[in-house]
Parts: structure tokens; C-alpha cells; sequence
């Protein structure tokens, strides 16, 4: 019988594996109050750990007790304040952190626990579930990934490779070719009416023959065969125009830092290109992408054609998995949404695995000129979605990089 002793340490009043175990049941739970608090935070404290509040509804126990037993009648008086049918008010506060208003009128008061997020948890939670559309593995690149396939069979190698199967069979076939010629030579003998010393000198030499010689070992033969990795690039495409507000310029360094995240932390071998663009496009670094304070007019097809020709000069589409994010409020002029819409049609698309346009408008409910052009792409490998505050940025990257479920 094996022991498995668990010798992690634990913080102090603390136990990992029934931390674990509560990440686990309650995950739900978690990953909507983890949405909530990225929600609050600024952009430099995005992946740091946190407390996060569950409800108490949401973690509590059955309970189980005796009852009182037996056949019994209750008589219980009526009141002078409620007739039936009415809906009695939930109380305020409570022995937790309650939320309602005095004398329960209105309010849906809840009592909430809070729980310690480490920064490993905090970022697990954040992009579970989440991946690279149509990502496959097309080069050889730099070989880092081997797979063992076999390769027959050999005369060396370890005890624990030992085919015993083709070692018996080799030996058995041994052991007939040699003892063939002596056993005729039995037969013959005794057909001549031999000496009996003869005979019995030809069957103790057949009786030496080894059941199993050195000569049959045989090895099953492995050999490392090296795999395709997946090699990906994602370009990052944010509007810097002066009709780009600062709260609009919020909500697209809070997606892209997040999609950024999500990339840096789950894929090991992704390269990023960030571009900016005015009336002109240029690549610039990740510092510059974030902070960098220029503005200028609208001319969104500078842009695309700038990521055309880096994927052209730098990431051929039959060795890349090449994505697009492009982040912008849609204010587009004259024949520029017409021009872009075309360019990402003819020139982007087809050497795509993925391009999402996520668009910061001034009106929830009115459409841009770009996004009217954008919206007559039929392609799965287009998605648009559209940000109007805070608590929409994390929802809608998960709904754009959603794992892909197989039918």
C-alpha cells in the first residue's frame, strides 16, 4: 500500500489543497467577482492578486438536524399588518457586510464572503478557458517540441525496453534450426540400428542448446521525431485620433493590456506588433503603444496597409498564425471605411487566422461609419464587438477568444 504524504507548505492557517478544492467548486463565483474587480482597477494593476467578495448565498451548506418527531398540530395566530399574497421586505444588514437600505425598504441585502486572491490564482482565473482561434501547428521553427515514436526493434538497450515476446520468438526459432540437423541425424542412426552411446551423444548435444541466447535479445527501439510548434503573431491596431478621448483611449489600453496578458502568459512563442495610427500608421514599441500622447486626425486604412506589408516583408501566412485586434471608436471619413473594409476583405483576411475589431463609440446604439462598412464581412474569422465602459472590456475578450468547443 502506498502513502502519499502532502508536504507543500501553507501559508500560516491555511491549507492548499483545500484552497484548491474551494477554487474549484466556486469558480463561477470567483471568475464573475474577479471580472467585477478588473473592472475598478487601473492599467498598472491589472495582474496583481486581490480580495474578491462572494456571495454568502452562493457558498452555503445544507444542514441537517433531528426534528422534533412524532404526529403534531400548530395553531399559529394571525397579525394585523399582512394579508395574504404580500411580500414581506428583506431585512437590512445582517452579520456580514449588508447592502440595503434602513428598514429593508428596496434593498436586496446579502451577506458576502471575501477571499484572497493570489497572483497566480488571480491570473488563472482571468484566462481560463481562454485560446488563439484556428491556431495549428504549421513549421518546424525552432525545434523545442519531440515526440517519441518507435522504430522496430534493437540488439541493446535497457532491462525495462526488453521485448519478451520477440526475444522468445527469436529463440525458439533458434533453437529449431539448430536442433533440426540433430534430430535427423537421430532418426538415422536409429534407422541404422546405431550404439545406443551414439544416439544418446547426439541428444545431449541437442540438450545444449540454450533456451534463451544473448543473440535473441531484442529491444523495442524509440527515437525522438521532432514536432511542429505553433508560431503566431498578433497584431495590435488602436486609433490615437483626436476624436479618441481619453476615457475611449482607457477602454482600448484596458483591452489591449489584457489581451497582451492573456498572450505573454499562455502562449510561450507569439510575437506582437503594436500600431498606431492618425491620419498615418507607424509600429511602434510596447511603451510607446501605452503612453505615448499623440494625436491627429482619422485615416484608418493607413493601418491595415502598414500590417500588410509587415506580414508581408516578416511573417509569411503558410509559417505564421497571424491575428489582428484592431481597437478604434469608428469615426472613419469620406471613402476611407469603403477603402479599409476592402483592404481587410482582399489583402488581410485570407492570410488570416483571426481579426477582431472592437469598437469605443460615442453612442451606445448608433452604428459608425466604419462599423456600417465593417458589418457586411461574412467571415468566421471576423468578429466585431462593441465596449462602452469598464465591465465590458473583460466579458468581451473572453466572447472573442473563446475557446473552441469540438463537435
Amino acid at each position: 500500500m502506498s502513502i502519499i504524504i502532502d508536504r507543500r507548505l501553507n501559508d500560516r492557517n491555511k491549507n492548499a489543497v483545500n484552497r484548491q478544492r474551494f477554487l474549484r467548486r466556486y469558480k463561477e463565483q470567483i471568475r464573475k467577482s474577479v471580472g467585477d474587480l478588473v473592472a475598478r482597477r487601473s492599467i498598472t494593476d491589472m495582474e496583481q492578486g486581490g480580495d474578491v467578495n462572494i456571495p454568502i448565498k452562493d457558498i452555503s451548506e445544507p444542514s441537517f438536524h433531528h426534528g422534533s418527531g412524532g404526529d403534531r398540530e400548530y395553531v399559529n395566530p394571525g397579525n394585523r399588518r399582512f394579508n395574504t399574497g404580500d411580500k414581506i421586505p428583506r431585512p437590512s444588514g445582517g452579520a456580514g457586510q449588508g447592502q440595503g437600505n434602513e428598514g429593508g425598504e428596496g434593498g436586496d441585502s446579502e451577506d458576502s464572503f471575501t477571499f484572497a486572491l493570489s497572483r497566480e490564482e488571480f491570473m488563472s482565473l482571468f484566462f481560463d478557458d481562454l485560446e488563439l482561434p484556428h491556431l495549428i501547428r504549421n513549421t518546424l521553427g525552432e525545434v523545442r517540441d519531440f515526440k517519441w515514436r518507435r522504430a522496430g526493434y534493437t540488439q541493446t538497450g535497457v532491462p525495462a525496453n526488453l521485448s519478451v515476446a520477440r526475444s522468445l520468438r527469436n529463440a525458439m526459432a533458434r533453437r529449431i534450426a539448430l536442433g533440426a540437423p540433430l534430430k535427423r541425424q537421430i532418426l538415422e542412426l536409429q534407422a541404422a540400428e546405431a550404439a545406443e552411446e551414439e544416439i544418446e551423444a547426439v541428444r545431449r548435444r541437442i540438450e545444449r542448446i540454450p533456451f534463451v541466447d544473448e543473440i535473441d535479445l531484442r529491444y523495442r527501439h524509440r527515437v525522438k521525431e521532432p514536432q511542429p510548434i505553433s508560431r503566431a503573431v498578433m497584431f495590435c491596431l488602436m486609433d490615437v485620433s483626436a476624436s479618441m478621448t481619453e476615457d475611449k483611449k482607457d477602454l482600448a489600453k484596458r483591452f489591449f493590456t489584457l489581451l497582451y496578458l492573456f498572450l505573454t502568459r499562455k502562449y510561450e512563442k507569439v510575437d506582437l506588433v503594436f500600431i498606431r495610427h492618425t491620419d498615418d500608421a507607424e509600429e511602434v514599441d510596447e511603451d510607446t503603444f501605452f503612453h505615448d500622447t499623440r494625436s491627429g486626425g482619422t485615416v484608418v486604412l493607413s493601418a491595415l496597409k502598414l500590417m500588410h506589408e509587415v506580414m508581408s516583408a516578416r511573417y509569411p501566412s503558410d509559417t505564421w498564425n497571424i491575428y489582428g485586434a484592431q481597437v478604434s471608436d469608428g469615426d472613419a471619413f469620406g471613402a476611407d471605411p469603403e477603402k479599409s473594409r476592402s483592404c481587410l476583405v482582399e489583402q488581410l483576411l485570407p492570410q488570416l487566422r483571426y481579426f477582431a475589431y472592437i469598437e469605443v463609440p460615442d453612442h451606445e446604439h448608433r452604428a459608425s461609419p466604419l462599423a456600417h462598412a465593417y458589418q457586411r464581412i461574412g467571415s468566421d474569422r471576423f468578429a466585431m464587438k462593441s465596449v462602452t465602459s469598464r465591465g465590458d472590456v473583460y466579458p468581451v475578450l473572453r466572447e472573442l477568444f473563446k475557446r473552441e468547443t469540438t463537435v
